[in-house]
């Protein structure tokens, strides 16, 4: 009897998983119909520094990335370890329960744009991601890569630049991760952009979100 039990609960979860996984297909193709090449789209990630980022830049959001089209299919150019293109389905299964939010210039962007952002984002492309979060470009991380090509290729500053100094720093959490990363030489002046400032630039607007 036991037995039969356990069985019926394993077909059920296996069940359970396998009709999600096919959700998740469905929505993110549904999506790619209403999304853009130059779309920006945000989730909080699953990595260990997630939380830390959300509290230093009192965000729900700890990861981004531009949305690309490449044969006919939608994906996301993205600061991890190294640059790289991850299709966008799995970029949403990556995300904490799924959620993400995309967001658009308000103003669109004619083709030409398109392609020079793109140019502008893959010179990125293999870049080591930057665990201490410098401004020059021997690495590089989430928010930084979306800033730079926005403001290189088309002259467009999403949001002000910041100053590390500037987020709050004094969380315990924070103060643990950033003692790692940099000891007791913490880089206070360091020019730093949050997808939480991208998040809120007056520029975008939202587009779609799940």
């Amino acid at each position: 009897m036991t037995i039969k039990i356990l069985i019926k609960s394993t077909i059920e979860i296996i069940t359970l998983m396998w009709f999600t996984v096919l959700a998740i297909e469905a929505y993110a193709q549904s999506l790619s119909i209403g999304l853009q090449t130059g779309d920006i789209i945000f989730h909080q990630s699953k990595s260990a520094q997630s939380t830390s980022i959300q509290k230093a830049t009192l965000s729900p959001y700890s990861h981004m990335g531009l949305v690309v089209q490449r044969n006919q299919q939608f994906w996301v150019l993205e600061a991890i370890q190294p640059v790289q293109y991850t299709p966008i389905k799995k970029w949403i299964e990556r995300g904490e329960q799924y959620h993400y939010v995309v967001k658009r210039l308000k103003f669109g962007l004619s083709h030409t744009q398109k392609q020079a952002l793109v140019t502008a984002a893959e010179r990125y492309l293999a870049k080591p991601y930057d665990l201490y979060f410098e401004w020059d470009d021997r690495a590089i991380y989430c928010s930084e890569i979306v800033w730079k090509a926005y403001a290189y290729a088309l002259g467009i500053e999403l949001a002000p630049l910041q100053k590390l100094k500037q987020f709050r720093l004094a969380d315990a959490e924070v103060q643990a991760l950033m003692k790692k990363r940099y000891g007791q030489r913490i880089p206070l002046n360091e020019t730093v952009i949050s997808p939480q400032a991208i998040f809120q630039s007056k520029a975008l607007v939202e587009v779609a979100r799940q």
